[in-house]
């Protein structure tokens, strides 16, 4: 679970829904003082949300980029429904071409990233597009995600969470996470006031179809690595992660990395999420190759 290292938004930012054919979709958009570069797409992963991008936003409004970060389908502020179906990856990569067809309404060079199973979801979005003609991204870029199933001690826990889904409340599975933080024995990180209780009621909000699906993907991701290699011959691909990442190895998203032929970036001292660790790196990183 990703972590916001803040919550008050920055004064180029905003919070506001964005309308799709699919529905809207909660986000949180920061635009640019002066001249603009181009726009980008920022896609969350498993139990995440559009405040897990807060850090990059003032940076890289600053670097000419307008930036849409959104909660996906089934997450915190956009909700959704007791369907399963409508939690495959399948549908929320329709889901983030649909916010794609949005954005690019403005004319500007699109960059889509997503984040950890975002990033899963956005290789999904890219191969239906694929299919039906030239792609309309500007890059892609995947940041702490890999090329199919979670590193084995992960998906245990996972499995964990997906057997409690079945019999306890949101709020129970919540208890019984901190209460095991706690005898772990393992130092906690000390977070603001606002920022644990923003934690939690993020955590409430989440759609339980949506993280019971979303989950058992996780644990039985096919690798599409090859497959998108493929389609995306002609279009600029940037794999990043942090030094250590406890989702996928980070040797792993390096050899997924070399099979796409992609730029590959590792942000120093930090782990699964440097969006929210270390954001002004990362942001520099994005700007950089986004230029």
């Amino acid at each position: 679970m990703s972590t916001p290292p803040f919550l008050t938004l920055p004064g180029c930012a905003r919070a506001e829904r964005v309308a799709t054919g699919r529905g809207e979709f909660a986000a949180l958009r920061a635009e640019p003082a002066g001249p603009v570069r181009g726009s980008a797409l920022l896609v969350p992963g498993f139990t995440g949300s559009k405040e897990d991008f807060i850090g990059l936003l003032e940076p890289l409004a600053a670097a000419g980029y307008r930036v849409t970060a959104v909660d996906q389908r089934g997450q915190y502020e956009t909700g959704g429904p007791d369907d399963p179906g409508a939690y495959a990856v399948g549908e929320l990569g329709a889901d983030v071409r649909a916010l794609t067809g949005a954005l690019a309404a403005d004319g500007l060079p699109l960059h889509l990233l997503g984040h950890s199973f975002g990033g899963q979801v956005v290789r999904e979005a890219v191969l239906a597009a694929a299919a039906q003609g030239p792609l309309p991204w500007r890059s892609l870029t995947l940041v702490s995600t890999g090329p199919g199933t979670i590193d084995p001690a992960e998906a245990a826990r996972t499995r964990l969470l997906l057997d409690a889904l079945q019999v306890m409340t949101l709020e129970e599975i919540w208890q019984v996470m901190r209460q095991l933080e706690a005898d772990s024995g393992k130092p906690r990180p000390r977070l603001e006031p606002a920022v644990a209780e923003f934690l939690h009621r993020r955590w409430l909000a989440n759609v339980p179809r949506s993280l019971s699906v979303t989950g058992g993907h996780l644990v039985d991701a096919p690798d599409r690595v090859d497959e998108l290699a493929a389609v995306t011959a002609g279009l600029p691909v940037l794999v990043l992660s942090g030094e250590r990442d406890y989702a996928w190895p980070v040797p792993e998203q390096t050899g997924m990395a070399e099979r796409l032929g992609a730029r590959r970036v590792v942000v120093a001292d930090s782990g699964h999420s440097p969006n929210a660790e270390r954001p002004a790196e990362t942001a520099g990183a994005l700007a950089a190759f986004w230029a």
